[in-house]
């Protein structure tokens, strides 16, 4: 007989854990900031519960506000210390206390606009090999090909990320940089949430921050710099992602109905 065919581990049990931190130099108090009749964290909580595949949600904090308001609507979360580096250490925190397969890290202020978004990480990472995984979606403007704020990514053959980066990557070098350097089918953009085994995230909070970690301000590159491979699958679903309060008041807009220029929203 021949050998047989590798199967990958059972994952049947992914938890989602959004970390949240009260404090934000540029949005304080962000996570309990209202977004129509709703704090922030609740829009993020239960957008998560109409996603299929997942097993359990848990708010991540170091706020007892926080984890105050979303009891008080029903969710669950986990006090977590105040000096953790970065959303997925926060997450390894709290998946000491939260038994799962898999977790997922999403972030308080990343509102997904439609279930789909973690379905297209959690549905290919729960039949793969993948130690941790991520999304990518493509880059159609300009401006965000050039904007550092906006994270980039490539892959390999295999769909494996060979680099993150702030920066336009890859440098088209016969094109000059700013206009004309975007093609659509080379330029992808990350879309900031991740999934990981429970071995994998233990692995990282044990980590020291790499120096190119510290140098692009991009935690997955912890990871990378210690030759941990990261997943990387397409999504075209988009997320809604606050960091001040005039995205907060342009996603009010969006949710109830209103019709704010998408190129001027932090997706």
């Amino acid at each position: 007989m021949g050998d047989a065919v590798r199967q990958p581990p059972p994952r049947t049990t992914v938890a989602v854990v959004i970390p949240v931190r009260y404090g934000s130099s540029r949005f304080p108090g962000k996570p309990l900031a209202r977004l129509g009749d709703k704090p922030l964290v609740q829009h993020v909580y239960e957008r998560v519960r109409a996603a299929r595949g997942v097993s359990r949600i848990v708010v991540a904090t170091d706020d007892v506000r926080i984890r105050d308001c979303v009891m008080g609507f029903g969710g669950e979360a986990i006090l977590t210390g105040s000096d953790l580096r970065t959303g997925s250490d926060r997450v390894a925190a709290a998946a000491r206390e939260v038994p799962a397969d898999a977790y997922v890290n999403l972030q308080g202020d990343e509102i997904p606009l439609a279930p789909g978004l973690l379905e297209d990480l959690i549905h290919p990472f729960t039949r793969s090999d993948a130690e941790v995984g991520t999304l990518k979606r493509a880059i159609t403007e300009e401006r965000e090909l050039l904007d550092p704020n906006v994270v980039k990514v490539i892959t390999d053959r295999n769909g494996d990320a060979l680099y993150f980066s702030r920066s336009p990557i890859p440098y088209l070098r016969d094109r000059n940089a700013g206009r004309g350097s975007l093609v659509p089918s080379l330029h992808w953009k990350h879309v900031g949430l991740y999934i990981y085994t429970k071995a994998a995230l233990a692995r990282f909070a044990d980590m020291p921050s790499g120096t190119l970690e510290v140098t692009e301000q991009l935690e997955q590159l912890r990871l990378l710099e210690a030759g941990v491979r990261i997943r990387v699958w397409e999504t075209k679903q988009a997320s809604l992602r606050v960091d001040t309060p005039a995205d907060l008041e342009r996603a009010e807009q969006i949710l109830t109905g209103g019709k704010p220029a998408w190129r001027n929203l932090s997706l």
